[in-house]
């Protein structure tokens, strides 16, 4: 009966869209992308203020994809057929920028700072969750049972994930900010799903550029430093490949398979966060980790 309600009201489809090679492509690579941040974020974070981490994720971001358009201008080839951003895209550029841009990463980082960067990289599959629910319920997007199923198991996997099993049961303290950060881009996502059909060199470079500036501008009037050279250069690289290139794959994902079905795929990256975590920061790999993996 909810099968057919669903298919009814046209929430459901009938039979699950083939996805197209190239748009799975994108989303994979900009997973794999993305999900190395968390990791070097939390090794980061031990030389790096927060706030002043994610302004330079973002500045990152735009400086490289700045290039690229630069380079654009020197060549009839690069970015060749890509339509600009007009007035018409600038409710939803700005909403993908406060959400996704200022808000999440800040979240993020401050999740972080508290809990070990294994759990915290499971915990952002609920990015993918809350990219879908938005997208099928606010936009309207087609999904069938094996998404259902597919999220349901990544809730499970993360109320396992938000509890800290000992003598008192306890919920983790970087479950709230995680959470929130994963709401945050989820809003991010579907906003850039309207919008998708522009530059997405441009869309990467503006937000980067008005996120990382607003961000660097609170965390200096905070009295946060600015990172040594090495630290300095590594952020500006992570973020130009985790946060830029990341974020333009991603955005070329959603042309092809739409922001429900882009969010399953790109649900790869905590995975290979968690991997990373372990391999790079040698977390322990806890009976709690491998049920919430599963």
């Amino acid at each position: 009966t909810w099968s057919s309600l669903l298919k009814a009201g046209g929430i459901m489809e009938n039979k699950p869209a083939k996805a197209p090679i190239r748009g799975v492509i994108y989303a994979l690579a900009a997973a794999l992308l993305f999900g190395m941040t968390t990791p070097l974020a939390k090794a980061l974070l031990e030389h790096v203020a927060p706030l002043m981490l994610s302004s330079l994720f973002y500045l990152g971001a735009s400086m490289g994809l700045g290039l690229y358009l630069l380079v654009g201008l020197c060549s009839s080839k690069t970015n060749k057929g890509e339509a600009s951003l007009k007035r018409a895209d600038l409710p939803w550029l700005c909403g993908a920028t406060v959400c996704g841009g200022i808000l999440a990463p800040v979240l993020l980082m401050t999740g972080l700072a508290v809990a070990p960067a294994t759990s915290a990289s499971l915990f952002l599959n609920l990015e993918g969750v809350f990219t879908a629910l938005i997208a099928w319920f606010v936009f309207g997007e087609n999904f069938d049972r094996r998404i259902a199923l597919g999220f349901s198991a990544i809730i499970a996997g993360s109320v396992l994930l938000s509890v800290q099993f000992g003598q008192t049961i306890a919920i983790n303290p970087g479950v709230i900010p995680i959470v929130a950060a994963c709401l945050g881009w989820a809003i991010d996502n579907n906003c850039t799903g309207k919008i998708a059909g522009s530059s997405p060199a441009q869309i990467t470079c503006i937000k980067g550029l008005v996120a990382g500036l607003v961000n660097l501008t609170i965390a200096l009037t905070l009295h946060q430093q600015l990172p040594g050279s090495w630290e300095l250069a590594l952020a500006l690289v992570v973020g130009c490949l985790g946060y830029g290139v990341s974020l333009m794959l991603f955005v070329l994902a959603l042309r092809h398979l739409g922001t429900a079905r882009t969010g399953a795929y790109f649900a790869m990256a905590p995975f290979v966060s968690a991997g990373l975590s372990i391999v790079l920061l040698h977390e322990v790999i806890t009976g709690t980790i491998l049920a919430s993996g599963l």
